[in-house]
């Protein structure tokens, strides 16, 4: 009975730090930041949009931005598109689906307003605010009803960010190649990795410094803090470079999955296999204490 008491003394005090202290010390030491679902309150609602005027102002946008599933290429390759711009305007196709449509209007009238950011490659007053709202519109009705999660990756991070666990780059996936079989030699992706340099170069330079690599980022941090990062970067790394990227509910949970796929694979095995491992050492644990017992019955 004894030894029951020192137990139960020492799973109180456990939990007690790991639900008490320990969530107090986190909240003295990183800011807390509600999350408020990507609604971007602090953004004008803008007018209604007309899909069809919207088409017919795109060409606004298609002077930087390709928009590939309408046949629209871009028009200069990324390496070029960094030395113009800084980064890489990304491909329009996806921007419906994974944009907020308010944030997208207003990004079109202002992009350092809506992206929280000093300074943006996309130059302010591409359209007014009914022109803006058109366009948005356009894109929302061109989108695809259904976006892979590698692919809001891709438009929402994969510009600035690598994920080399995906054999991803700024740039695009690392292509399979192969060497000179007489020289040894592999021309094909000396090339790749010195347009892939000379990208993160252009790239840093514009923001100040590399972004990081995301292939364990979920690993680094927990969901609430990715999600509200994600949602307004200000908030949490007050003066970073990184842009508020305006995206919705969907085009969140789409990036974030694909972030889980490429930085915790195992989570589904281990998910399933964590109540079995559970329940072996309750299991073992009670059978240790019937030997406890059988052992010392006649000392007590």
């Amino acid at each position: 009975m004894r030894d029951l008491k020192v137990l139960a003394v020492v799973v109180f005090f456990t939990l007690v730090t790991y639900w008490g202290v320990e969530p107090y010390a986190h909240s003295v030491m990183h800011k807390h930041v509600e999350f408020e679902g990507f609604k971007y309150k602090d953004l004008k609602t803008p007018p209604k949009g007309d899909p069809a005027k919207g088409k017919a102002l795109i060409a606004t946008c298609t002077s930087c931005h390709g928009i590939k599933s309408q046949g629209m290429k871009a028009p200069m390759d990324p390496v070029s598109a960094s030395a113009a711009y800084g980064v890489n305007p990304p491909d329009l196709s996806n921007a419906g689906a994974v944009l907020d449509e308010k944030f997208l209007a207003n990004f079109i009238v202002s992009p350092t307003h809506a992206g929280l950011v000093k300074k943006s490659g996309m130059p302010g007053g591409m359209a007014d605010a009914q022109g803006a709202a058109d366009i948005a519109a356009y894109l929302k009705s061109i989108a695809p009803k259904e976006v892979k999660p590698q692919e809001a990756f891709e438009f929402a991070c994969g510009r600035c960010h690598a994920m080399r666990y995906a054999k991803w780059t700024q740039i695009g996936f690392v292509p399979k190649t192969k060497a000179d079989i007489k020289t040894g030699v592999d021309l094909a992706k000396l090339d790749f990795e010195k347009k892939v340099g000379q990208y993160q170069l252009n790239l840093a330079k514009y923001l100040g410094k590399l972004p990081p690599d995301l292939s364990i980022i979920v690993r680094a941090r927990g969901e609430h803090y990715l999600k509200t990062f994600v949602e307004n970067p200000q908030n949490l790394l007050h003066g970073t470079a990184m842009p508020r990227v305006g995206v919705n509910n969907e085009g969140y949970e789409k990036v974030y999955k694909y972030l889980e796929e490429v930085g915790d694979p195992s989570k589904p095995k281990r998910e399933k296999v964590g109540p079995w491992v559970l329940g072996y050492f309750v299991l073992f644990a009670f059978l240790a204490y019937l030997w406890y017992k059988s052992q010392w019955k006649d000392l007590h």
